[in-house]
């Protein structure tokens, strides 16, 4: 007997691909575009008791770590820009309004940075719009989330369908927007920007019995006749050729490069750098900023290897845009970027 299905959207937002009916649930999981993914627990036994990374001692030889500069000034100050404070967080500014993409601050029991943070977590404060794009604990942070609703009570948070009582449990007077694909929150009459929720080819599980019941994707930023792409965690699919279809070329991509190893634990979790340029050439966007690698010890691949790859692909011609690998916590002028 097939699984009964049906379809999830937020309804007071709008639904921006025509004829797209919501995301869709097979019970109370969601799934990747018609598809539902539930990770193998196996793979994990065979990655970690069962098999042997080739590349073990190459790994363990390679101490490199991405550059940090100090970025407390920015965070202080009114200018424009984009700064990465490691693996998928970003701070964005933007006419005066101020972004912060899936911050994870602190260390934990089971994520141990590598590098510092660009800044003290208490100069996290001016934030106006907090995106969280899923629930993996590498992207939400309890104590991160905690800390940014004291700091920051003009704080709303644009994140997906059922995030909502997994923030309560964390900070419970967090103004929570809640969207699905495809759609675009509501910031009021008076915003200077656009920002929808899209797809990703990815999976949620936080604890042992939510499986896939807080929908994960990426986000869209339309500031200053630019279209900005945080593409989070996702594996390679057709979303990517589906979001340039709907919105054209884009002007800046933030992808996913690391991660990936050993392929058959991964791939259907994160981009490796030759899908990431892939997905960069896909979209048509004019500049690419990496992320995801150098600052938590994920996978098997080298530390080293991700950037590595993807400043190859560029120099080889295989990548269209133009490549921005910042140390963390330097500040990008977007705005000026033709």
């Amino acid at each position: 007997m097939a699984a009964s299905f049906t379809y999830h959207r937020n309804e007071q937002l709008p639904t921006v691909k025509a004829g797209y009916p919501g995301n869709k649930l097979f019970g109370r999981q969601f799934a990747n575009g018609e598809a539902l993914y539930n990770p193998d627990f196996s793979n994990v036994l065979r990655w970690k008791l069962l098999t042997e990374n080739p590349q073990k001692a190459e790994k363990k030889a390679d101490t490199w770590v991405p550059a940090v500069v100090d970025c407390t000034a920015f965070l202080r100050g009114t200018q424009d820009g984009l700064v990465w404070l490691g693996h998928a967080s970003f701070g964005l500014r933007t006419g005066g309004v101020t972004l912060l993409f899936d911050p994870v601050l602190f260390d934990s029991a089971f994520l141990k940075r590598r590098h510092p943070l660009p800044c003290r977590p208490e100069d996290l404060a001016g934030i106006d719009f907090l995106l969280l794009s899923h629930g993996h604990r590498d992207h939400l942070d309890e104590q991160s989330v905690k800390l940014l609703a004291r700091q920051n009570p003009q704080l709303r948070v644009l994140t997906a369908l059922g995030m909502a009582p997994v923030l309560r449990g964390m900070a419970p007077t967090l103004a929570v927007q809640e969207a699905g694909w495809w759609q675009q929150y509501d910031l009021g009459p008076d915003a200077a920007l656009d920002i929808y929720y899209l797809p990703a080819s990815h999976w949620h599980r936080r604890g042992l019995a939510d499986m896939n019941r807080v929908l994960w994707g990426s986000f869209l930023i339309r500031a200053q006749d630019k279209l900005i792409y945080f593409g989070a965690d996702s594996a390679y699919d057709t979303h990517f050729e589906a979001i340039e279809k709907q919105f054209g070329p884009i002007d800046v991509a933030l992808l996913g490069i690391g991660a990936y190893k050993p392929t058959f634990m991964m791939q259907h979790s994160h981009t490796n750098p030759h899908e990431a340029a892939k997905a960069a050439n896909v979209l048509r966007a004019g500049h690419v900023v990496p992320m995801h690698y150098g600052t938590f010890d994920l996978s098997d691949e080298p530390a080293s290897e991700p950037l590595r790859t993807l400043h190859d692909i560029a120099v080889g011609g295989m990548l269209r845009g133009e490549l921005h690998a910042p140390a963390v916590g330097q500040v990008l002028p977007w705005p000026e970027w033709e």
